[in-house]
């Protein structure tokens, strides 16, 4: 990685800008749409923040003492939150670059953390690591409110429900969690045949998508953890998945270089 985003217009397919600042490769990137805020978590153990509409670099969030591997900006827009290599969860104010927050240590992830999600009300932030647990924090007091004992493996992908109070969880061991938040319990598990690559939920239906290892994209009903829907064409493992604003279609991007678009109009 060469520590550049490349931000494109993707009517005329061309490049429009180029954001520069680490000289390290970034893992992930997130884009506030209302503000067109871009945040990055890179190799150099930071968070960096750039204006996608001016090119302007804004500031950049130090803390963590390795990899930053995922984050996200809270829903109501006033926080950041972030996980790390170093086990620890870190949570920001985004004016400031403050860190409210650091979670970590007993009763927390012993391993790296792998992918976290935030809940639409910006209250809770659920983050899943590599020692097979997974969390919930308490976005104002910083401290650790839950655990969804469940997998036995590295967990890989989180998605919080748009509907109900419920999380997906996809985890090395083949299996996708439906959990009940509330309850902090399994509701259902979508058991695989190979590994998970990604989830998205299908808008605010009660339908939840699965990219997988075999190429395939699988659709689960999250009320009873039923295989709906098999949707075929990869001829490598399926990488990133991505629902329509209308709820009509699932773009999901393969290892074999190639992008499919399948209709899901049924499960809106």
């Amino acid at each position: 990685m060469d520590g550049q985003i490349n931000v494109w217009n993707t009517a005329t397919r061309t490049l429009q800008r180029t954001l520069e600042g680490s000289e390290s490769g970034f893992e992930w990137l997130k884009w506030d749409l209302r503000s067109h805020i871009i945040i990055a978590g890179s190799e150099d153990f930071n968070i960096w923040m750039w204006n996608a509409d001016t090119n302007a670099f804004l500031n950049t969030f130090a803390g963590h003492s390795n990899t930053v591997t995922c984050g996200d900006f809270t829903p109501d827009g006033e926080l950041i939150c972030s996980g790390s290599d170093d086990a620890t969860l870190r949570i920001w104010d985004r004016e400031s670059a403050h860190c409210r927050h650091v979670v970590r240590g007993h009763g927390y992830h012993t391993q790296g953390l792998t992918c976290l999600a935030i809940t639409w009300d910006s209250q809770s932030v659920v983050s899943g690591s590599q020692d097979s647990s997974v969390h919930i924090v308490s976005i104002k007091s910083g401290q650790v409110v839950g655990s969804l004992v469940g997998h036995t493996n590295s967990v890989e992908c989180i998605g919080i429900s748009p509907r109900y109070n419920w999380v997906a969880t996809r985890s090395m061991d083949e299996t996708l969690i439906i959990w009940d938040l509330t309850h902090q319990a399994i509701r259902s598990i979508c058991e695989h045949d190979d590994g998970v690559t990604c989830l998205a939920w299908i808008g605010s239906s009660r339908y939840v998508a699965s990219g997988c290892i075999d190429g395939t994209v699988r659709i689960w009903d999250s009320l009873s953890g039923d295989l709906a829907r098999i949707l075929s064409g990869h001829r490598d493992a399926v990488q990133a998945l991505a629902v329509s604003a209308n709820r009509s279609s699932i773009v999901s991007v393969s290892s074999d270089k190639s992008a499919r678009v399948f209709d899901i109009s049924m499960f809106k």
